[in-house]
């Protein structure tokens, strides 16, 4: 019986017409402030292990298999994330820079976005981050876009929250009942997608609204709890590890 519940409810998410519109055409972008490159990150140490094959997803070319630069990254509450570098790199103190930029940009994420995510695939190229399979993806020419618009930080809680929360929150009913009852979505992109982009662009305004409250205007705070009350509670009732947001 929950089984068919479940469809149904699926079914009705992806057919109804909501009687709001969203407020946001996408969220990453609603404020560059949420969290900055200032903000205290988890990131301990990096070490070298050498150049391996490893299978990885690029975006220019599909799945491909490299000569990775391997480094070991660690993280003060214990976890371990393997940062795999495109040799096009060229050289270890090279590849290096990357991996100690991106490993200080993954420990600013809370220890839940961070809990599913096994490796980093970082590569050249002006194309966007990805979320999932365990992993982040990284290009680092699209880098340079986020950080001039001041959107480096949202932007991987977004994808963070594809490779740690989706698996879980996505189909759960719960989270089904207050996508239903809010009647609305936060963002056009997550109406055009409820299944796959809800979670990751709700949370992002979660946190801004609960936990970075005093970092946004009044209005933006107000527009978040007004669009997506029941999804904030059920984030709310996960007891989720976001302790960094109160270093």
């Amino acid at each position: 019986m929950k089984k068919l519940l479940l469809l149904l409810t699926l079914s009705f998410i992806s057919t109804q017409s909501f009687c709001n519109e969203p407020p946001f055409s996408g969220t990453i972008s609603i404020d560059p402030n949420i969290v900055t490159p200032q903000d205290p990150s988890s990131f301990k140490s990096i070490s070298y292990k050498g150049q391996f094959l490893r299978q990885m997803y690029d975006r220019r070319s599909s799945w491909v298999n490299l000569q990775a630069f391997l480094f070991e990254a660690k993280f003060d509450d214990g976890s371990i994330i393997e940062m795999q570098v495109n040799p096009e790199f060229k050289d270890k103190s090279m590849a290096e820079i990357e991996a100690k930029k991106y490993a200080f940009l993954i420990g600013q994420l809370p220890a839940v976005l961070r809990k599913d995510i096994q490796t980093s695939w970082i590569h050249k190229g002006i194309n966007p981050y990805g979320g999932g399979n365990n992993n982040m993806l990284i290009h680092t020419g699209q880098t340079k876009e986020y950080e001039r618009d001041g959107i480096l930080e949202e932007t991987l809680i977004h994808e963070a929250a594809h490779t740690s929360l989706d698996s879980y929150h996505a189909n759960n009913y719960a989270w089904l009942d207050a996508q239903s009852s809010d009647n609305n979505f936060i963002s056009n992109y997550a109406r055009d997608n409820p299944l796959r982009e809800d979670i990751a662009e709700s949370f992002l305004t979660y946190i801004a609204a609960i936990h970075r409250g005093d970092r946004i205007s009044s209005s933006l705070k107000s527009t978040i709890l007004k669009t997506i009350p029941n999804r904030i509670k059920y984030f709310d009732n996960q007891n989720f590890d976001l302790s960094i947001y109160s270093r």
